[in-house]
């Protein structure tokens, strides 16, 4: 019989001038924290995802604004977009994966129901119900793909009806 151990939790510890830094929420948790290559310490909690320098400003999103996340196995690199199309984050990782297996159940567990929409060949759409994983509040996101344009009358009608058909099926009016 082959028994399976959990390897033993490898994440740097986070130190206490980066976590006195964080504005984490009532009851906010830190889940996993990695140091990326540059200084930064990338840290996954409960509701949101913090990036934070040596120096200067904190990114600090919610969990439903995560569009993807991209691992590049190659050069280490973790490549974060945004649904409100902020300009995507990058940062490398040499020495830990819990970040990135945090960064994925979060952005599954803030994923409430998808419909996905086809223009034709490489031209999609994405309607999205998304939970806020601080307040447990839905949002309604719509994701065009390249190409795909929302003033176009077949795009606009098919992403309409379907908004409507998610909204009602979470009870949103």
């Amino acid at each position: 019989m082959v028994s399976f151990r959990r390897r033993k939790d490898q994440t740097p510890t986070l130190p206490d001038d980066v976590r006195a830094r964080l504005e984490l929420g009532r009851g906010e948790r830190i889940l996993a924290a990695a140091l990326a290559e540059g200084g930064t310490w990338v840290v996954v909690t409960m509701a949101s995802l913090y990036a934070v320098p040596l120096a200067g400003e904190i990114l600090a999103r919610p969990w439903h604004l995560v569009d993807t996340g991209a691992w590049d196995h190659d050069t280490f690199t973790l490549t974060v977009t945004w649904v409100d199309g902020a300009p995507p984050q990058q940062w490398i990782f040499r020495d830990t994966m819990q970040v990135l297996v945090a960064l994925r159940e979060r952005v599954q567990a803030s994923v409430v129901l998808m419909e996905e929409l086809s223009f034709g060949p490489n031209r999609t759409a994405r309607v999205v119900i998304r939970k806020s994983l601080a307040d447990q509040s839905l949002h309604d996101q719509t994701v065009l793909g390249r190409g795909v344009r929302l003033d176009d009358p077949a795009v606009g009608a098919a992403v309409t009806d379907a908004r409507a058909r998610l909204r009602e099926q979470v009870g949103l009016d």
